[in-house]
């Protein structure tokens, strides 16, 4: 689970926000994915929208879907109490935040993330998904949904004899 903020338009429409940590004012996006980096599912929130709102807005209503899912791993950003302890709550989920070594000096690879994050570099190459242009937050989701697609398919192809 992770979050990327994107820039947005002037038409892009009212729900937009200003995320000063990235200094983006726009659109964010939460994705959840799988352990292969597929998309499971998606949520676009104003870029003021914390990452642990965005984790539960992400997590609601998913116990009845996977049902066999106990552990869910974040970035440092949905570190704090009160997501792990409304994940126990509502799906009897784990919450194992991953962070960077302490001892670690320059970028390293932090494990399981680098699964999301390679899932926002591959929608990052699609033209419609690269900035927020659209006025319908709902648009947003598809177009990213449409993009997922694109990938597993263009794959599937690339697969078969």
């Amino acid at each position: 689970m992770d979050s990327q903020s994107v820039k947005t338009t002037e038409e892009s429409g009212l729900i937009k926000g200003d995320d000063g940590g990235k200094q983006v004012k726009g659109r964010k996006r939460h994705l959840r994915v799988d352990t292969r980096g597929l998309l499971l599912s998606v949520d676009v929130t104003p870029a003021n929208t914390s990452d642990q709102e965005g984790a539960r807005r992400l997590l609601i209503g998913l116990k009845p879907l996977h049902p066999r899912l106990e552990l869910i791993w974040a970035d440092g950003a949905s570190r704090g109490e009160p997501l792990a302890t409304w994940c126990t709550a509502e799906g009897a989920w784990r919450v194992e935040i991953v962070t960077r070594h302490p001892h670690a000096e320059g970028f390293v690879v932090r494990p399981w993330c680098w699964i999301v994050e390679r899932t926002l570099g591959w929608m990052g190459r699609q033209r419609r998904v690269r900035k927020d242009d659209e006025r319908q937050v709902q648009t947003s989701e598809t177009l990213l949904q449409l993009a997922m697609t694109r990938l597993m398919v263009r794959r599937l192809a690339k697969s078969t004899p």
